[in-house]
């Protein structure tokens, strides 16, 4: 199964071009999908309902999408229909070849920033069926400008992930409703935009600090990155490039693992290739 994670920056590529069909073409064969930076009625690409384009573009997959900001925006008349403005929505989809079966938005912590642009962040989390059983998929987007503040959020996603079985999914006691109680499974995958470079304070909030002797021990409640397991950095390793500066470039988007999945991972690759973003999608493989 490949899992795949991209930050599309609402569209537009290192060229200023906005092509959501390229984007869409850079993952495909990807099973299950995490994007980041997706927007509904954002005037920089024309009020764009992103979700409901891409989601037409993966014709054999489900979809979900999880705006953690949201607020009424003033439209030119004209513009949008019917003429009393809009909605401007930002947020992480999730696409998957198979049904999504419970999804919810984790809103992490914020602070109020001043002459910094700083938006309601958020961790799209999606139960799915998978042909060997469900697992948990979250589609992650932290803050870009402040470190205490991406600790603080991954302090709060890494609370949230491990409270899962004991807190249920989106819905518990569905009999109710006359649903059925979607599954607790134990299993997860967080891929997306941490805005934190490997071994920085942040990566080892939520992967664990690295011991001099024994290195980075797996333990229960820890993600795994998928990349470092599978020793798939290479020298100068980079997902995101400065559209005004090529030669400005970091990795600051991840795939972590539950350690139960450890073992079954596969291949980890960047495709430095792509041009849909200022980021780079990344695929991991994960076996049965």
């Amino acid at each position: 199964m490949i899992f795949a994670s991209y930050n599309i920056q609402y569209g537009f590529g290192l060229d200023g071009r906005y092509d959501l069909e390229r984007i869409a073409k850079s993952l495909e064969g990807a099973d299950v999908i995490a994007l980041q930076e997706v927007t509904r009625g954002f005037v920089r690409n024309d009020y764009a309902d992103m979700p409901a384009i891409i989601g037409a573009l993966f014709p054999d997959h489900f979809w979900v999408y999880g705006p953690a900001c949201d607020i009424h925006v003033e439209v030119p008349e004209g513009q949008v229909s019917p003429p009393r403005g809009t909605r401007f929505q930002f947020g992480n989809m999730v696409l998957s070849r198979w049904p999504i079966l419970s999804t919810r938005t984790l809103l992490l912590p914020r602070s109020r920033t001043v002459d910094k642009i700083n938006l309601q962040r958020g961790a799209t989390e999606a139960v799915i069926a998978m042909p060997d059983g469900a697992v948990r998929v979250y589609s992650v987007h932290l803050d870009h400008v402040s470190i205490d503040e991406r600790i603080a959020q991954l302090h709060h996603l890494g609370d949230r992930i491990n409270a899962f079985v004991q807190e249920g999914a989106s819905l518990t006691g569905g009999c109710e409703f006359g649903l059925p109680e979607p599954p607790l499974p134990e299993d997860y995958i967080i891929m997306g935009d941490f805005n934190m470079e490997p071994e920085s304070p942040e990566y080892c909030t939520f992967a664990g600090a690295f011991d001099g002797f024994y290195g980075r021990t797996a333990r229960i409640g820890t993600p795994i990155d998928a990349f470092a397991a599978l020793g798939a950095y290479g020298p100068g390793s980079y997902s995101w490039m400065d559209p005004e500066d090529h030669g400005k470039r970091m990795h600051i988007d991840y795939c972590f693992v539950s350690c139960g999945l450890k073992d079954r991972l596969k291949s980890a690759v960047i495709d430095t290739n792509s041009v849909g973003s200022d980021h780079f999608p990344l695929r991991v493989e994960i076996g049965n």
